[in-house]
């Protein structure tokens, strides 16, 4: 009897949909990732014109614009299954936007608070607690398979590899398929 192979990207992107999905109402449009955007700022404390605002606002936006680009709709919203798969087609085109590398750039300086080019494990909580909004005990084992170096935080180079990993990756166990949460 043959086996069939889960998508794992697929319900990477799945999951994030639901959480994207604010009022549940089954569609993302662009208020979904205004609400993400002000997640980041509120909880960090961020003033509109702080530049780390400013860039994860511009990221988002952007990233929004390529994934109706890439739905090929006439609307402003999306279904799941749109979202699916222009989230796949947005990330595979780097011709306008680098949906791993913007993303993950703009994400870091928002969680690395300290400025020290690292996440540390209080900053990895915070990110969870506030931004994430999870608290769930297996949370922070995701801290442990992000640092792949084990020095006890996470990089750039780290956290960028598991954004790439979460989008690219069809291994259920890599860093970046734990993210947010495992599968």
């Amino acid at each position: 009897m043959a086996t069939v192979t889960q998508d794992i990207i697929t319900a990477k992107i799945e999951r994030s949909f639901e959480t994207l999905d604010a009022n549940h109402d089954g569609y993302l449009d662009w208020s979904d990732y205004q609400n993400l955007a002000d997640r980041y700022i509120t909880a960090y404390k961020l003033g509109k014109d702080d530049r780390r605002a400013r860039a994860l606002r511009t990221f988002y936006q952007i990233y929004w614009l390529e994934l109706l680009r890439h739905a090929g709709v006439d609307g402003d919203r999306l279904t799941k299954d749109q979202y699916v798969t222009a989230s796949r087609l947005a990330v595979i085109d780097t011709s306008r936007l680098n949906v791993t590398e913007g993303g993950g750039h703009a994400m870091f300086d928002v969680i690395d608070v300290d400025g020290d080019n690292e996440i540390g494990k209080d900053e990895f909580a915070r990110f969870l607690t506030d931004v994430c909004r999870t608290d769930a005990p297996d949370a922070m084992d995701a801290f442990q398979k992000l640092d792949t170096d084990g020095d006890g935080a996470i990089s750039r180079q780290e956290f960028i590899r598991a954004v790439r990993e979460h989008f690219l990756s069809n291994d259920p166990d890599a860093p970046g398929s734990l993210f947010f949460g495992h599968i």
